[in-house]
């Protein structure tokens, strides 16, 4: 797996930083060179050095070479579909209360963002059951996160299919401590969700329009199977600080989409009713023929280009792989190794 701290190793992403802040991420391989309009740099010279050294290029310029952060990856990484940014990220772990040992099912898993926070959530004695409609995403994301990782984990698994028809073959009836719903229509999947879904367990859905938010809302309420769904957004301002020079940049992160949650009710139990609530808004069987794929602003990439980036995302995780097979020590026991179980 991929190694947080210590030198830089073969196999190790490194991020350098050039001299007008530009990031570059590579991957160390044994004789690569890593080049630019600013000059060149040997992976071989970057391999034994500390986290946070300086490199100098051929032409003399400085790059400052990190471990790049779990963000850092996911912002730069091949892209199949729509990530989940790592602000929505932060706050899905937060606010589901995602904790070592969990058990989570993530419905669609789409590049595979999410899916690194949340394995680094549960840890490995969680288990995290990601499901997936397109094969060309379900590549994606199994490159990016093996990329990352520098193996794919035991505690993972992919399935391509529907969430509602393949559910009950991965996870058993009252089994999952969290589900997330990061998909086009979450309210088709609310029956299932509490099926699945422990009492007390949590649903959280990433939606990017008011209209599917409203629609999965109302969902969930009339299920009559959870408690009452509370919804946010959250927006990141960074600021410019500097001496006296104190302000707020003039780019920021805003909207890129809601988050709802609502707590399983136990089985059997009437949710008691609000004193004050809002008024159900009414929609037509005409408005709901308006929730379209295109209304609702999902974009599809063609098939080419998904080809191309889930052959980007195989090829860093095969460098991954492959690296930290060198980097291992000679007197190292490789993973499965039968003398690694205590010696049985």
């Amino acid at each position: 797996m991929r190694r947080q701290s210590g030198p830089f190793l073969l196999g190790d992403k490194v991020q350098l930083t050039g001299p007008k802040g530009r990031m570059h991420t590579i991957t160390l391989t044994e004789g690569a060179i890593f080049h630019t309009h600013r000059g060149m740099i040997a992976h071989d010279d970057v391999v034994g050095m500390p986290d946070g050294s300086v490199l100098i290029s051929t032409t003399g310029d400085e790059y400052l070479a990190l471990r790049p952060l779990l963000a850092d990856f996911v912002m730069s990484m091949p892209r199949g579909a729509a990530i989940v940014y790592p602000k929505d990220a932060a706050m899905i772990v937060t606010f589901a209360d995602v904790f070592p040992g969990a058990t989570v099912v993530e419905a669609g898993v789409g590049s595979g963002a999410l899916s690194l926070s949340l394995l680094r959530a549960v840890g490995p004695e969680g288990r995290l059951a990601s499901f997936e409609r397109r094969d060309e995403f379900a590549a994606v994301a199994r490159g990016n996160v093996t990329s990352f990782l520098g193996s794919e984990p035991e505690n993972w698994s992919v399935t391509v299919g529907d969430l509602v028809e393949s559910l009950p073959a991965v996870v058993a009836d009252g089994e999952a401590d969290r589900v997330v719903l990061d998909m086009l229509a979450p309210w088709e999947c609310v029956d299932a969700t509490a099926t699945v879904l422990k009492p007390g367990g949590l649903v959280v859905c990433y939606v990017a329009t008011v209209t599917q938010l409203s629609r999965t809302a109302e969902a969930i309420r009339d299920s009559g199977l959870f408690t009452e769904p509370d919804s946010s957004e959250t927006l990141v301002r960074t600021w410019h600080v500097e001496g006296l020079a104190v302000r707020p940049d003039h780019r920021m992160i805003a909207h890129t989409g809601f988050l709802l949650t609502a707590r399983r009710l136990a089985p059997g139990v009437v949710l008691p009713q609000l004193k004050r609530r809002a008024s159900k808004s009414d929609y037509s069987e005409e408005d709901v023929e308006l929730w379209t794929p295109g209304a609702l602003g999902e974009r599809s990439a063609s098939d080419k280009k998904l080809r191309k980036t889930a052959r980007q995302a195989q090829d860093a995780a095969a460098k991954a792989v492959a690296g930290e097979t060198l980097s291992r020590s000679p007197l190292e026991p490789a993973p499965g190794d039968p003398t690694t179980d205590g010696g049985n």
